[in-house]
């Protein structure tokens, strides 16, 4: 398939870009899907062509990820934010405490929601050094009869990330992968929960993605609502109701192009050639400057501040102009940020490295 379409170099935080062979087949079969006059979006959940299009997606998602027979794979309506409050909703039953590790953002809306259910203990918090670094292992205070610790792999605001999994011996390990999923290699064997938002390395918003352990299940508190309890929506192949059947189709579309891109090991490749050079080009510059300690830069969100916000009006006009989009940092953090998730190529990075320099030679 191809396209004269003209595509701009998109580095949205999410929902993010997504490539640009899945929008051409989501196209060539909107109104006549495997020619049935109609469109995915127009037939039943219940049909079987439609379920073998959703039990597909899961196993391309098994193939890539190498996930487990003892895991199941569910699709949940929502983003991830529903997850803050859906984990401790099933994993702490009716009352108990969980840790948590505090890295920015996004954990301390976990942390937060969390403590709406249960018990939460903040293991140890970056806070003090402006979410800039991972605290050392040997700091975090683990509870070892928590239900579970939860912590967030990468953070999309602040571009922190994990470069390893934490070991934290027994208890299960739950994390937030909404915006590093399928970005590199994982060993899901190392976790009991793990939840993605797919509107940045998976799909469009409006779904989720969560990988449980099969003794997690069946642990849910009383007050969780039927649509929320793992085990009802697993034991229901994700169809207890009516999920988002479009955004499940771009999902398996997504999938199949990353088997076709080489799988996660050949993302993996990309994605850390992609951010070494962009963070070489803040590095080796006056102009430019990220914030975060060097052992634990974000592949996926690479922030960066100009030499002065004074030019953070201009150097967004100009990067519009030319067709560089969505480079605005978070309002938390201020500055500019460039996602370059999965579907972000190669020659996207390049040009935004390109017009950085020569927006530094104009006016530095």
């Amino acid at each position: 398939m191809g396209t004269d379409t003209y595509r701009a170099h998109n580095f949205s935080a999410g929902p993010a870009a997504l490539p640009t062979e899945v929008l051409e087949q989501a196209r060539d079969e909107m109104l006549n899907w495997q020619d049935r006059g109609l469109s995915v979006m127009e037939i039943s959940h219940r049909n079987p062509a439609y379920m073998a299009v959703a039990k597909e997606a899961e196993q391309d998602l098994r193939d890539l990820l190498s996930i487990p027979d003892n895991y199941r794979v569910i699709f949940m309506s929502g983003g991830a934010t529903s997850q803050f409050a859906m984990v401790p909703l099933n994993l702490l039953g009716n009352g108990g405490r969980a840790d948590y590790v505090d890295t920015g953002h996004w954990s301390l809306k976990a942390i937060r929601e969390g403590g709406r259910f249960g018990e939460v203990n903040v293991v140890c918090s970056s806070e003090e050094q402006s979410y800039t670094t991972i605290p050392d292992r040997s700091e975090w205070k683990l509870d070892p009869e928590a239900a579970y610790v939860h912590y967030t792999p990468n953070e999309t605001i602040g571009g922190l990330e994990f470069m390893d999994i934490p070991d934290v011996g027994d208890v299960p390990l739950v994390a937030d992968m909404s915006s590093t999923i399928l970005s590199r290699s994982l060993d899901v064997s190392k976790y009991g929960v793990i939840y993605a938002g797919a509107q940045k390395n998976i799909g469009q918003a409006g779904i989720t993605v969560v990988i449980i352990r099969d003794d997690l299940l069946g642990k849910a508190a009383d007050a969780c609502p039927t649509l929320w309890n793992y085990q009802q929506v697993a034991d229901n192949d994700s169809m207890l109701n009516t999920p988002p059947t479009f955004a499940l189709y771009i999902c398996g579309l997504v999938f199949k192009w990353l088997k076709r891109q080489g799988g996660v090991e050949a993302m993996e490749k990309i994605n850390k050639r992609k951010a070494e050079k962009l963070y070489k080009a803040i590095d080796s510059s006056d102009f430019y400057s990220n914030p975060i300690d060097p052992r634990y830069r974000s592949w996926m969100n690479v922030p960066f501040r100009l030499k002065s916000d004074d030019f953070n009006a201009e150097f967004l006009q100009e990067a519009e102009k030319a067709g560089l989009l969505n480079l605005k940092g978070h309002r938390a953090v201020g500055g500019m940020r460039a996602s370059i998730y999965n579907a972000v190529s190669e020659d996207s990075v390049d040009a935004l490295i390109s017009f950085m320099a020569e927006f530094e030679r104009k006016h530095d």
